[in-house]
């Protein structure tokens, strides 16, 4: 296995905190804490231009597949909607009014979710952008949302230590996974829909069965935090990223570590 990097994009004077690829190939959108969203070109490895200003530090953004939409989660708690079609921010959805952290989206559905600081879920129409329930998740901060690749499933990583699952069908609670001993700021479920990950700041990885939402196995991924967990869109690997400034690549099938950047 060769993992070796390509390019560097410069430019962001401040910490970036949120990365998304375009709905259109070969675009990528990049936003932290430098009061504006920018459009980045992969194949010529370019600054493109800024997509448009913000009033405080966005955490997440999200393109939805099938819409010409961009949504930016703000530190104020509002979620920007911008059109690809109008080329401007056409609504401000506003029904949290602390940190978004996380924003995801159901295909089969066509809804949006929103994970914030305040322990609320919002669902939203992705046609109408009209709320549609709001869930109290945990008391504490919600970091992460993944979806179940057959979107049944919903998992929550929040900052209670705990990963909290979810009917995806009428947002009904099926269960709370607690075994690490810090906050939980990722997870992920595997492309096959089996098991789900999840990473914490106690810097280890946490392997779950999604059927029986048992343990299945604890690794001491990193020193730090594990930050951010990815899964390859075609090969049996994943990624973490953490704290402690590294990259890591596992085994999807036998969760060995294969390389360490």
């Amino acid at each position: 296995m060769v993992v070796n990097k390509s390019f560097e994009l410069t430019g962001h004077g401040n910490p970036i905190f949120a990365l998304e690829l375009s709905q259109k190939p070969g675009i990528l959108f990049s936003a932290g804490n430098d009061k504006g969203l920018v459009e980045w070109g992969l194949e010529k490895q370019a600054f493109i231009k800024v997509m448009f200003p913000v009033a405080a530090s966005v955490y997440a953004i999200h393109c939805p597949e099938g819409f010409p939409l961009m949504f930016a989660g703000l530190r104020n708690g509002d979620v920007l909607v911008f059109n690809f079609i109008e080329q401007k921010i056409t609504h401000t959805l506003k029904q949290h009014s602390k940190p978004i952290f996380d924003i995801k989206s159901v295909k089969g559905k066509q809804e949006l979710l929103v994970a914030s600081e305040d322990g609320n879920v919002s669902v939203w129409n992705l046609n109408t952008f009209g709320l549609l329930h709001s869930v109290k998740v945990s008391h504490d901060t919600i970091r992460s949302i993944s979806i179940s690749p057959d979107e049944k499933q919903l998992a929550f990583g929040c900052r209670d230590n705990s990963v909290q699952i979810y009917n995806l069908d009428d947002y009904g609670h099926l269960g709370s996974l607690k075994d690490h001993n810090m906050a939980v700021f990722t997870v992920q479920y595997s492309p096959d829909g089996q098991y789900l990950l999840s990473g914490a700041r106690d810097a280890q990885i946490k392997i779950w069965d999604v059927a029986t939402l048992s343990l299945k196995q604890s690794i001491q991924a990193h020193m730090f935090a594990v930050n951010h967990i990815v899964f390859h869109p075609t090969e049996p690997y994943f990624a973490t990223a953490s704290m402690d400034k590294s990259i890591k690549i596992w085994g999807a099938d036998d969760f060995k570590l294969y390389k360490n950047y």
